[in-house]
């Protein structure tokens, strides 16, 4: 997921969480390349990739998601590529070769985070949508024009409302085109899909949990069975911050679920309550988000987009419920006090200038 990886600034040792001498010296167990292919729920017990068996008192998921593959035509040729782990960065990296021609499918953060660094190499990039909108599926309208401007202006070829409906190809069997709707061919040397991710549900579905869009938990992250946990991407879950279950997928979504099961682990009361939150960097931009947009009847402009620094507050009835901060550092720490409280919060001070954001908490 390190954008900075790609783009050759960081080495890869930068990229862990924590060295292996961490674990080993905590007297944890730290078993790679190991994978988990059955759970037992009956004796407690999992079967593992080498034949091997554990037992466990209480058991925690945190299998996460995987790529939504695109099934067109075409879809298994040399070239196309996703990206999703460490090994799906080191292969793409090794093709972002200037002059190249780079289409990517998919106008969601992560698309538009390649595009960004491979137009600076000095790739040929084409962004293909199939939306009326780049991420249309988690901001506002205003935001959305923002980057369609920020990266047409960096000389990227985004094309909405635009599907793929077949890959063209060589004798060899490598991508040389991505066909789309209205029937014409976009030349490429390499392609991302990047349409998004479903949750890993397989094994949990196998040992018999309950599972629906993600595994569903409560909000102490335990699932139907009571000594089963789940955590991350992998589940929807309740958070008492919202009204119905969630499926969030976000670093920081994983963090605090996490550190909700270690609660349930040692027998403390701390549901989860947080509210979500993301970001992207794209550019010289940096895009703060909290809350969830998608039920909002009022949104607030703060700042100028011609200056690169705004934010958008939504709110719903009143009430503030999400706010994206463009390089306004300020609106997003105000604003994820303000959301998390449920404050109803007067637009026209929202959209003051001359009136500080800390005066609303």
């Amino acid at each position: 997921m390190s954008k900075n990886y790609l783009a050759g600034s960081v080495d890869r040792e930068s990229l862990y969480l924590k060295p292996s001498l961490v674990y080993e010296s905590a007297g944890h167990q730290l078993r790679l390349g190991i994978r988990v292919e059955q759970i037992n729920r009956n004796n407690k017990t999992i079967r593992l990739s080498d034949q091997s068996t554990l037992k466990y008192d209480r058991l925690v998921l945190a299998t996460g998601s995987r790529v939504r593959r695109l099934k067109i035509p075409g879809a298994d040729l040399k070239g196309i590529h996703y990206l999703h782990d460490i090994a799906d960065t080191d292969v793409l990296r090794d093709q972002l070769n200037p002059g190249k021609r780079l289409v990517i499918v998919g106008g969601g953060y992560i698309g538009l985070e390649v595009a960004a660094i491979a137009i600076k190499v000095g790739l040929d990039v084409t962004v293909l949508e199939s939306s009326e909108r780049l991420l249309q599926r988690v901001t506002g309208p205003e935001i959305s024009e923002f980057f369609y401007s920020k990266h047409r202006s960096a000389g990227v070829d985004v094309r909405l409302t635009t599907t793929a409906t077949e890959f063209a190809t060589d004798d060899l069997g490598h991508v040389t085109g991505v066909v789309v709707a209205d029937g014409s061919t976009l030349p490429a040397d390499i392609v991302l899909v990047s349409v998004g991710v479903v949750p890993e549900t397989k094994l949990a579905e196998s040992a018999g949990l309950a599972c629906d869009d993600g595994i569903l938990v409560d909000e102490h992250t335990r699932s139907n069975d009571p000594s089963i946990l789940a955590i991350g991407d992998c589940t929807r879950h309740r958070n008492l911050f919202f009204k119905q279950m969630q499926r969030v997928e976000s670093v920081a979504n994983a963090v605090e679920q996490a550190r909700t099961a270690a609660a349930t682990l040692m027998g403390e009361d701390k549901p989860y309550d947080n509210v979500p939150w993301f970001w992207s960097n794209q550019y010289d931009v940096r895009l703060q988000m909290v809350g969830l947009s998608q039920n909002h009847d009022q949104r607030v402009v703060r700042g100028d987009p011609a200056d690169k620094g705004f934010a958008v507050f939504y709110l719903s009835e009143g009430r503030l419920i999400a706010v994206d901060a463009v390089n306004m550092p300020m609106a997003f720490i105000v604003g994820k006090q303000l959301v998390y409280e449920g404050k109803n919060v007067n637009a026209e001070k929202l959209s003051d200038l001359d009136i500080e954001l800390k005066s609303l908490i």
